[in-house]
């Protein structure tokens, strides 16, 4: 038999490896701008075009390469950060596997200058995959010059299946965040498309959140600072005041590098129990520096997952440290009992001349009065007859309760013919009710229709405002006073995107720079509702969705203003209102779900109620 097992082509085997480095142009850029930090840089711009597609170029003024140095970094397994298996234990830099630089350069077109401080000239290398195209000395500023082009160019595969180019672009902000939050002292800034999008200058750490992340959020931070002989912790949380249920910024950093662990986060919102609605989260920034030998960063491929060695015991310094500083900077409520301002509880005295027994007080009333009725008939007399109830009323006039077995409830039509475009409402009387405030109940003819109100109203609106967006048209209506809206830098970038679709339904947004917004009107016929908060959702929403085409966009955002708008779980509707809302319903082309996939209409057959009351 012949053998089966063969080695791998290196241009194969280095495609492969490249897919766990090299996920999406954003870990092009995380890797980039890591390699700059470690090269001791102070100044880092980052450029990219189409999301990322054709070009991510990365500039700083750290210490540069050699000529030799510049061509091994393209080599697998080519570091300067290990020399022996100890030194994984360590390692206090953001890259040491010498992986990065061999995936990017194996799925790209790649072109690197580089020069060292002390060198007269530097080096340029072009490479094409994995192939080496040109090198040679050239004159070029201190530092290193990345441009990656043409991502995945050699696998067709991997380049279909990016995201769209707003997508693409919102990841590459969330790692830019990440790397330039934690490098306060470094400056960055980011250009898309020939557009600088921010730049930051050299800060402290408080400034550099306020910088990415809003200048509110600053009246909204509570410093966290503990030392332990486990770990260091410095930071901050936000107040209860900052919960949101989406869009909240939650980061770790371990050393200097970003980290995802939800058990610790756990501990950060478990501070917060009892003191901010359910579903909702608070921002933190959190630094955690601890002893290298105790950390395992080596299990995942982007080093964004850390295992730690004690980590029941750091879940309690971190959840300890949190809930102290709530309480020392008064972000918990709490009652003061010796606050002078309480207002004394008076006391009853009681006079010592009265020796008398204290008592209930008594009060005399009438069992059988009936403020509605003006003579009402003793009917506690014990004389076994109801005669005394129909006295002065005739017999034709004596109500008849025996045939109410047979009172005929109205039929409505059945689901199958609700589910057409006409009306559930017959021309006939069809008696609704609702149940607690969520729910229809409607008689038809195969039993008994539930109908999730809430939900309902999704749907309606859901397809009212996908219609406005198609039609490109909606009533506006301007505020009297212009609300101020501060974007985060990925909030600012959507609603850049979105522009269009938030106009057609209404809403008149007009830009400040830097992240500032301005809504000088929003959607007629949406009193009560906090324009700054519906835009935020709407944004949101749009940053969860997946979907590359337009149309998943104007679903996100159509869906996200319906969610919004509708009527709250609890509210009382009149008959009217039942009525209008369910025929609403019954109109739109699919009444029974929602738009993400929630039932809307159940019906309890006859025969299932009937089986309850068979015995």
């Amino acid at each position: 038999m012949k053998d089966i097992i063969q080695l791998l082509p290196d241009s194969v085997a280095n495609q492969i490896a490249a897919g766990e480095v090299v996920q999406r142009p954003a870990s092009v850029v995380k890797e980039l701008m890591e390699n700059s930090i470690d090269a001791g840089a102070s100044r880092v711009q980052v450029i990219v075009s189409d999301g990322g597609r054709t070009l991510i170029q990365v500039v700083d003024d750290g210490k540069g390469m050699s000529e030799t140095d510049a061509r091994l970094a393209f080599e697998r397994h080519a570091t300067s950060k290990i020399r022996c298996a100890d030194d994984l234990f360590s390692l206090s830099t953001m890259g040491f596997r010498g992986e990065a630089l061999a995936s990017i350069a194996a799925v790209s077109q790649v072109e690197l200058v580089t020069r060292r401080p002390g060198d007269e000239l530097g080096t340029q290398i072009m490479l094409s995959g994995p192939v080496l195209e040109m090198q040679e000395p050239v004159a070029a500023p201190a530092g290193s010059n990345f441009k990656v082009k043409n991502l995945f160019f050699n696998i067709p595969a991997r380049r279909k299946f990016l995201k769209s180019t707003q997508t693409e672009f919102n990841n590459i902000v969330t790692e830019f965040e990440r790397v330039a939050l934690i490098n306060s002292d470094v400056e960055f800034s980011l250009s898309h498309n020939g557009t600088e999008i921010i730049s930051l200058p050299p800060s402290s750490f408080r400034q550099r959140i306020v910088n990415l992340f809003g200048k509110k959020l600053n009246q909204q931070l509570v410093e966290v600072e503990v030392n332990s002989s486990l770990i260091d912790i410095k930071g901050f949380v936000g107040t209860p005041e900052s919960a949101k249920k989406k869009g909240v910024q939650q980061f770790f950093f371990v050393n200097g590098r970003y980290m995802r662990h939800p058990y610790f986060a756990k501990a950060v919102n478990g501070a917060y129990e009892d003191i901010i609605p359910q579903g909702e989260q608070v921002p933190f920034f959190l630094c955690i520096n601890v002893d290298p030998s105790r950390i395992d960063v080596n299990i995942h491929p982007t080093k964004t997952e850390i295992k730690f060695e004690d980590e029941p015991s750091l879940w309690k310094i971190i959840s300890a440290a949190v809930r102290e500083s709530l309480g020392r900077f008064n972000a918990v409520p709490s009652l003061d009992f010796d606050d002078d301002n309480i207002p004394d509880i008076p006391v009853m005295e009681i006079s010592s001349s009265d020796n008398a027994p204290v008592s209930a007080p008594r009060i005399s009333y009438t069992p059988g009065y009936n403020p509605f009725k003006k003579h009402m008939p003793d009917y506690r007399k014990n004389d076994n007859s109801w005669s005394s109830l129909y006295e002065g009323v005739s017999d034709e006039k004596r109500l008849d309760l025996s045939p109410f077995e047979d009172i005929a409830v109205p039929e409505t039509p059945s689901m199958e013919a609700a589910s057409s475009s006409e009306s559930l409402i017959s021309e006939e009387y069809v008696p609704m009710s609702q149940y607690k405030g969520q729910y229809i109940l409607i008689p038809v003819k195969s039993g008994l229709m539930w109908v999730h109100q809430r939900r309902a109203h999704i749907r309606v609106l859901f397809e009212k405002y996908k219609a406005q967006i198609a039609a490109r048209h909606a009533a506006s209506q301007g505020l009297l006073f212009p609300e101020r809206v501060e974007a985060a830098l990925n909030e600012a970038a959507t609603i850049e995107n979105i522009q269009d679709e938030l106009s057609y339904l209404g809403f008149d947004i007009s830009s400040l720079g830097g992240g500032t917004f301005v809504i000088n009107g929003v959607p007629a016929g949406i009193d009560g509702l906090e324009p700054a908060r519906l835009l935020m959702e709407i944004v949101h929403g749009v940053l969860e969705q997946t979907g590359d085409a337009k149309a998943k966009i104007d679903d996100s955002v159509a869906l996200s203003m319906a969610k919004e708008v509708a009527i709250v779980a609890g509210q009382v509707l009149s008959a009217e209102e039942m009525t209008s809302l369910v025929d609403e319903l019954f109109r739109t082309s699919m009444p029974a779900i929602t738009p993400y996939g929630a039932k809307i209409i159940h019906i309890f057959p006859d025969t299932d109620i009937e089986k309850h009351f068979s015995k």
